[in-house]
């Protein structure tokens, strides 16, 4: 799944993890979502990102946070 929505590229912000095809950083989709905003508000300020890509990026995130519970609480 990572293959087809994350990219790091040395080549694309040195290296930064972004939303494959687009120059735009995984960490704006956490900014965003910290800071209170939606989804349709990260969408419509970046139009690049399509809505599959960051749900799937959201439900990556969840089950690395996921796992990395299950391994610290045994």
């Amino acid at each position: 799944m990572t293959d087809s929505v994350i990219t790091c590229d040395d080549e694309i912000l040195s290296g930064t993890p972004v939303f494959n095809s687009t120059r735009v950083p995984i960490k704006n989709l956490i900014d965003y979502l910290e800071a209170g905003d939606s989804l349709d508000e990260f969408l419509d300020d970046f139009p690049s990102v399509s809505r599959d890509q960051a749900i799937q990026t959201l439900e990556l995130a969840k089950e690395m946070l996921l796992t990395h519970a299950y391994a610290n609480s045994h």
